[in-house]
């Protein structure tokens, strides 16, 4: 039993401490510090006990498997959890041929801000439309994007947004 509860603990403490660090990683590359810095002691804190089981005795091979299978089930949930939470923003840039349906004005019409650029693909004339948005909504938005035009391509990248206050251009004179 013993011998069980070991294997079973190990693989908790793992799975835990490398989900946080998971969700660690990505709140720190958000911008979010403080909520990255109190991740990171509970991550330090759970491998400190689950490295002190595992070390205590090297012999028991049981130990060792259980703390190599927590870490891949942990790096397996902390992806999960990671896009649960989907917490930031991400950018989008739709790009489809110009004669093809726009994209624009229906994201407009559903409270997406979307700004459309003409441009030159290789192929040609090209409309590129830019979208940020909430990470959350990205899978509703991809939707509305290949339902009114399946030929467009899209590409998504994590993005860390500073609002700045908008200034007049006589005040950035002075």
């Amino acid at each position: 039993m013993y011998v069980i509860l070991t294997f079973l603990g190990i693989i908790a403490l793992r799975l835990i401490d490398v989900s946080i660090g998971a969700l660690r990683i990505q709140y720190l590359v958000r911008g979010r510090r403080g909520l990255a810095g109190v991740l990171g002691f509970f991550e330090s804190l759970t491998w400190v006990i689950a490295a002190a089981l595992v070390l205590s005795d090297l012999n028991e091979w049981y130990k060792v498997v259980a703390y190599a299978g927590g870490f891949g089930l942990g790096t397996a949930l902390g992806g999960y959890l990671d896009a649960l939470i989907a917490s930031g923003q991400v950018f989008l840039r739709v790009m489809a041929p110009f004669d093809s349906p726009s994209v624009a004005a229906e994201l407009r019409s559903r409270g997406f801000a979307a700004t459309t650029l003409n441009a030159e693909g290789f192929e040609g004339d090209v409309r590129l439309t830019l979208i940020a948005i909430p990470r959350r909504r990205q899978p509703e938005v991809i939707k509305i994007i290949k339902e009114i035009n399946p030929a467009s391509f899209v590409t998504v990248d994590d993005v860390s947004a500073n609002r700045a206050a908008a200034m007049s251009a006589s005040r950035l004179r002075k």
